[in-house]
């Protein structure tokens, strides 16, 4: 017997929304099998899975990603987003935005890991950074040859002044020593405390 599902429920199939189906239904890529006496769509479950429809025309979401290293970058991140949501809406993508907060060597952020998830799922069909730096400090590229194999199309702005790779990379090189530096020492103790604020001066004079 065959099932038939509402414009919602299909829409989640593709990962699109309603609005796409609707446009697609005018170019004739994909039809409704009927509708209701209201009016309603009813797609068909075998009609979803047609062996020929695998073209890159069909729309596949927009993921932005911005990130900053600390909590008191907040207005830097804030300043990606608007850049990022201007610039997709600009395009006309169906977008939406993950934000991370952490060292671009930090592997293990929330963000960058859904992130990941949704490129090898195929979950989405494009990714937009402010700046390339903004993904990863190291490892980019592995992410982006990641894309290209899911035929993820990659969109770096690179507008607005970014961090200089100094100011970033000395962040970066504190949050490695203050991890190691806790494990040496333990976290609360004199000597840690006065490397991590010798190190922290540092950084601030960079």
């Amino acid at each position: 017997m065959n099932k038939f599902l509402s414009i919602q429920d299909a829409a989640k199939y593709f990962g699109v929304t309603p609005q796409t189906l609707r446009r697609w239904e005018k170019k004739k890529k994909i039809l409704p099998a009927h509708r209701t006496e209201g009016g309603q769509r009813r797609y068909s479950i075998a009609q979803l899975r047609p062996p020929d429809f695998s073209d890159k025309s069909i729309d596949h979401p927009t993921v932005a990603y911005a990130r900053v290293s600390s909590h008191d970058q907040k207005e830097d991140l804030q300043r990606q987003v608007h850049m990022l949501e201007f610039y997709c809406s600009s395009k006309g993508w169906l977008f939406s935005v993950i934000k991370d907060l952490g060292s671009g060597m930090n592997y293990n952020k929330r963000g960058l890991k859904l992130l990941l998830e949704q490129i090898m799922n195929g979950q989405i069909g494009r990714l937009v950074l402010t700046h390339k730096d903004r993904l990863l400090r190291f490892g980019a590229e592995l992410v982006f040859s990641l894309c290209a194999v899911k035929n993820i199309e990659v969109v770096i702005i690179n507008q607005g002044d970014e961090p200089s790779f100094e100011e970033e990379l000395a962040k970066d090189v504190l949050e490695i020593i203050t991890v190691f530096s806790a494990r040496l020492y333990g976290s609360r103790s004199h000597k840690n405390k006065q490397l991590i604020t010798n190190l922290q001066n540092a950084v601030a004079n960079v």
